[in-house]
């Protein structure tokens, strides 16, 4: 066991952080009794879909458990599986319980001592979101890797990692479509047609739109950012006989396996310090500004670490250049995410701009943005490979990956705190506050729309470099010696592959528009039926509308996310593994592209909205508001149902791979 055993300790001392937090959290006033009612809503919606959602989840995972292990004969890889999708659900749900008790109280905290004890609040609730996903990523990983000798983890990790990524792809999947057909549904009726506020408590869909942030924008966004971290340090893990190869035992596999473990486990370490600095304490309180202190703190001390432990267990200084690498790109992925969706820049302003015009206008223009947004990402992506392969090889693009998401726990944290902030604007509107305590609840919600988008581009960027890692390892277990693009037959995979996220992407979006549908139908039905609802006479029905987000959103998930896991499979037993190989980069490459351009669109157009709600080119009410309000309409799904689900589905794609390629070499391709 020896040295090991640190992963796991500390991975059990942050989740005790995690507990402290929460414990805080629960102590904090949660306002008056409308505010409370308002929020038991939300919470037992919100609950209500995790169950039924989780219950479908379990017939997929017990299957897929049943066919990994009687197709490899390997019981330990299929137990693995079920191990990681369990975490993955355990991480999710903690941050989903604490994001509904921390909603509420953050709007209090701004009714009664204003912007500071918000923030802390708010984001204090999301840290113990970014705590359990590291701290549950490294707990597994680092107990199956204290338990098995390092043949058989190398052996049998990926199963791990394909259980986290089929529960991640389900809750985003399910998550985003829940969340965007009430955000939608609530935009379209309440705000176009009946000239309503956001979250205005008329709005039949306003509770579904409130509990959609939560199921779709924490619980899914976590999900999202356990499976990228644990399949960047399954990558790293899975190439370490390379090491032991290359540096002729100097560096032994078991060291080489252990060192981004390591490496991660200070990465949570730091991250926890980085959260504790974030303080909304003292006057002129800088929300941005305090968020991003506590990344670059946690962020400096990672890099110490990272070459300490590189020339300490490695015996070289290169191996941190990697992990710097990742690291880097990581901070200018998120800093062009937030030039290309922030306010603050001139990207949203033009989008704005050009609304004056109509929607049409204001939708050309995102879609320009969204597309220019993906060259530096990709250029820094790109020459992040080629540095990270310089520096330590093909297990150098792995520690790439690891050194970009060594922080996640921080990084998730200010991800999570940006929907408990709109949660909380909707709680205070809903609850008729003063306007005063939703100008502070906006003010958090429009950092917090930054940061959710910055967290996006990491998740892509490490899926990036963790997939490239996993394609490599794919080989290595294929003993493929090449993928030649002479090849017809990989040439044929290689379109089907690109063809895969479009085809994922038109699902997604056409289940969105299905359930918005319905939902819009609804809300509709509920203003005819009842003039009083529009005149505050008489409440809406809002379990209706619930229900409608639930069902629709269980129903639509189950085809795209099962894309993931079959696609490979048909095509490594049909075709054999060069087809597959090829398959496997067309999905790499035209997700990467697809999730960087759906995700900075869909919060371009977002902002836009709220830079026109601010009073410019018109302000609320005005027809360039109006058309900026469809912009985020066909925003929404970009940036929280599709977008962001095209990271897992790579992710999942590769590592299925990884996991059957034994019975892909053994078969040889039924066809081919």
């Amino acid at each position: 066991m020896g040295i090991s055993i640190i992963v796991p300790l500390i991975a059990i001392a942050a989740l005790c952080v995690a507990a402290g937090l929460s414990s805080w959290i629960s102590k904090v006033d949660e306002g008056t009794d409308t505010m409370k009612e308002i929020a038991g809503h939300i919470r037992d919606g919100a609950m209500a879909f995790l169950r039924r959602e989780y219950i479908t989840m379990v017939i997929v995972v017990a299957v897929v458990f049943v066919i990994i292990g009687f197709a490899l004969g390997n019981w330990i890889t299929a137990v693995l599986y079920l191990v990681g999708a369990a975490f993955s659900v355990l991480a999710g749900f903690l941050g989903m319980r604490v994001a509904t008790k921390g909603n509420v109280r953050t709007a209090n905290a701004a009714r009664e001592s204003g912007m500071g004890k918000a923030l802390n609040v708010a984001f204090r609730s999301g840290a113990v979101m970014g705590i359990c996903v590291s701290g549950l990523g490294m707990l597994g990983l680092g107990a199956a890797f204290c338990i098995l000798d390092i043949a058989t983890i190398t052996e049998t990790v990926t199963g791990f990692g394909m259980g986290a990524s089929t529960m991640a792809l389900f809750g985003r999947v399910g998550g985003g479509i829940y969340t965007k057909a009430a955000d939608v549904g609530a935009d379209l009726v309440g705000k176009v047609e009946a000239g309503i506020p956001e979250d205005d408590p008329r709005n039949p869909a306003v509770i579904a739109d409130n509990v959609g942030d939560n199921v779709g924008d924490v619980t899914g966004m976590g999900s999202d950012l356990f499976e990228s971290y644990c399949g960047a340090n399954i990558s790293a893990l899975s190439l370490a006989a390379v090491v032991a190869v290359n540096t002729n035992g100097a560096v032994s596999q078991y060291t080489a396996a252990l060192f981004p473990l390591l490496l991660s486990a200070c990465g949570l370490a730091a991250s926890v310090l980085g959260i504790l600095t974030v303080n909304g304490s003292g006057k002129n309180v800088n929300p941005s500004a305090s968020l991003n202190r506590g990344t670059y703190i946690a962020c400096g001390i990672e890099i110490i670490v990272a070459i300490v432990l590189s020339k300490v267990m490695l015996q070289s200084f290169t191996f941190a250049g990697a992990i710097i690498c990742g690291l880097i790109i990581g901070l200018v992925i998120g800093k062009v995410t937030e030039i290309f969706t922030s306010s603050d820049y001139g990207q949203v302003k033009k989008i704005a701009k050009e609304s004056q015009t109509g929607a049409g206008t204001g939708l050309i223009a995102g879609l320009g943005v969204g597309m220019m947004s993906t060259v530096v990402p990709i250029i820094c992506i790109a020459a992040g490979i080629i540095l990270a392969y310089h520096f330590a090889g093909t297990y150098g693009i792995a520690l790439a990956a690891v050194g970009m998401l060594s922080t996640v726990g921080i990084t998730v944290a200010v991800v999570a705190y940006g929907p408990i902030a709109d949660n909380a604007g909707g709680i205070a509107e809903m609850s008729e506050l003063p306007e005063e305590v939703r100008d502070i609840t906006d003010q958090l919600d429009a950092v917090g729309n930054t940061t959710a988008a910055i967290g996006k581009g990491f998740a892509i960027g490490s899926a990036a470099l963790s997939a490239l890692g996993l394609f490599i390892t794919y080989a290595h277990v294929s003993k493929l010696e090449m993928v030649s693009l002479l090849d017809p037959v990989v040439i044929a995979g290689l379109f089907v592959g690109a063809m895969v996220p479009f085809l994922f992407a038109a699902l997604t979006m056409n289940s969105v528009g299905k359930a918005a549908n319905e939902m819009i139908e609804e809300v509709r039905r509920q203003f005819r039926a009842d003039p009083g609802i529009l005149a505050g006479t008489s409440k809406p029905d809002y379990e209706k509308c619930v229900d409608i987000s639930t069902k629709a959103a269980l129903r639509e998930m189950i085809i795209p996310a099962l894309l993931a896991i079959f696609v490979p499979l048909i095509i490594g037993i049909c075709f054999g593994p060069e087809a597959l190989g090829g398959t496997l980069a067309g999905s790499l490459s035209a997700g990467v592209l697809m999730a960087i351009m759906m995700a900075n669109a869909g919060g371009a157009w977002d902002n836009a909205k709220k830079y026109v709600e601010e009073g410019n080119y018109g302000g609320k009410g005005s027809e360039t508001h109006k058309a900026t309000v469809v912009g985020d309409t066909v925003g929404d799904p970009f940036k929280d149902t599709s977008g962001p689900s095209m990271n897992i589905l790579i992710n999942l794609m590769t590592i299925t791979a990884v996991v059957f390629a034994p019975l892909f070499a053994r078969i040889g391709g039924l066809f081919f």
